[in-house]
């Protein structure tokens, strides 16, 4: 197997290396210096969650849909000329992406040993790359963009935000009609209803056009009677990719297809970029789809730290169950998991004193106590 650490180290741009599960192995100081990781910070991350990387035109680039990752995969040399990508602090950096795959033929499977090398290449300039043939692109997690064909929607210079907010209410009630009146309560609450009708039809009507200059021909919004609908089948939703892929990778994992249910289940945290329409904190509109996706996706990691538990990922494990547990600290599930990681890691110390700081957080924030079965952990190690 190639030794890889000595040509990184002395790669005069930036970069980074990977296993075949694309975890990174090993960095140079321009990647430290370039995305502001810390050693400690990377073990153990993930290409996507290390770049978080994005299209020129909005697209997120780091997720189940990255053709770099497939290529790699499938031992094909990967880069595109122009993304931005994301520094520790938030920053998004113009970058050019090369690579260096090994092939199929001389890698030893499930070594993690590196396959590939990537470069990363700061630019100036931003030029749109064409791209394939797509439908409408909807991304409801995290912020929310919309692209068309690889060319994102600036959403943000269309001169009827609340046209934006339309769309918005119908994802958040996918294959529902959302009856007029419904639309008027959320959106102008206290506004006159004739006049708020005839507001309605004119954003709705901006909102169809907005979509046809962007590229989208199919008429995705539906009229039936009073109500509106946005028609999924037209459409790619990440929230609706995001369940099904969940599904998939929970039903195999109860099927014991560990690798089968590992991949779908990763695709999906690829697209979990943040909460449902987080840009809406306070609408009462998307309350109930948010809390739902937010469920769904503690359900998903529950299942992707067995997966990395099984397979003797344990270091993964630890890191899922650290992610969930900010997210909901009275998840005790997943403070035993991370324990059980720890132990099988040789780390006792860290197992107890992970379990001491959440009982303490768990008693000041929220008044309750561990029970009786991570107690018996806790009295194990």
């Amino acid at each position: 197997m190639v030794n890889t650490s000595d040509l990184i180290a002395y790669t005069s741009d930036p970069a980074f290396s990977l296993d075949d599960e694309m975890c990174v192995t090993g960095w140079n100081d321009g990647a430290r210096e370039l995305l502001g990781y810390t050693d400690s910070e990377i073990c153990g991350m993930t290409c996507a969650k290390v770049l978080q990387a994005f299209y020129l035109t909005g697209e997120p680039l780091c997720s189940m849909l990255c053709e770099g990752r497939s290529c790699i995969i499938s031992g094909k040399k990967w880069g595109i000329n122009n993304c931005l990508v994301r520094h520790k602090n938030g920053e998004m950096i113009p970058t050019r992406i090369s690579s260096l795959v090994l092939p199929i033929e001389a890698r030893i499977p499930h070594s993690k040993e590196t396959v590939a090398v990537i470069i990363l290449h700061k630019v100036q300039s931003e030029t749109v790359e064409a791209a394939p043939e797509n439908p409408l692109r909807i991304f409801a997690l995290g912020t929310f963009a919309l692209a068309v064909s690889g060319k994102g929607l600036n959403v943000e210079n269309w001169k009827r935000k609340k046209a934006i907010t339309v769309l918005k209410c119908l994802i958040s009630h996918l294959n529902k009609p959302v009856h007029r009146e419904r639309l008027i309560e959320w959106i102008w609450p206290d506004a006159d209803p004739d006049k708020s009708w005839a507001r309605l039809k004119v954003t709705v009507s901006y909102l169809r056009q907005a979509l046809r200059e962007g590229g989208v021909n199919a008429d995705i919004i539906e009229t039936k009677g009073q109500s509106y609908l946005l028609r999924s089948n037209l459409v790619w939703i990440d929230s609706d990719e995001f369940c099904a892929l969940v599904s998939k990778g929970r039903e195999m994992l109860r099927a014991n297809d560990l690798a089968g249910a590992k991949k779908h289940l990763e695709d999906a945290e690829s697209l979990y970029r943040g909460e449902f329409i987080e840009d809406e904190p306070y609408s009462d509109w998307c309350i109930i789809e948010r809390e739902r996706l937010r469920e769904i996706y503690l359900e998903l990691l529950d299942s992707l730290a067995i997966c990395y538990i099984e397979t003797g990922s344990y270091t993964t494990a630890a890191r899922i169950c650290r992610t969930a547990l900010s997210s909901d600290p009275c998840r005790e599930s997943f403070i035993r998991t991370l324990m059980k990681s720890m132990i099988s890691m040789g780390r006792p110390d860290w197992a107890r004193a992970s379990f001491v700081s959440w009982r303490r957080s768990l008693e000041k924030e929220y008044g309750l106590s561990p029970t009786e079965e991570t107690l018996a952990i806790f009295r194990y190690i």
